[in-house]
């Protein structure tokens, strides 16, 4: 399944990604933000199972932001799980 999902707090304007049928993040990708860090992080996501990322990411922090691109992308994951299950 294809997700978008519209970042709040953060320098990322949006984030695209999939869920394929085994639970695995596929495409990650982050429009806006910092190139080191974003490409990075959908680097390290990608082929790995939804949960444990957004698990591994929950809570980073970012300056005083209160949140991150990484702690949004695990928000963006939950969101997505919790609508493909609903």
């Amino acid at each position: 399944m294809n997700f978008e999902y519209i970042p709040k707090g953060t320098c990322s304007r949006r984030i695209n990604f999939e869920i394929d049928e085994s639970g695995c993040l596929r495409n990650v990708c982050f429009t806006g933000g910092c190139p080191g860090n974003t490409v990075g992080v959908a680097s390290l996501a990608e082929g790995r199972d939804a949960r444990q990322v957004a698990c591994a990411l929950k809570g980073t922090p970012c300056r005083d932001k209160g949140t991150s691109c990484p702690d949004q992308l695990a928000k963006a994951i939950e969101e997505a799980l919790a609508t493909a299950n609903a």
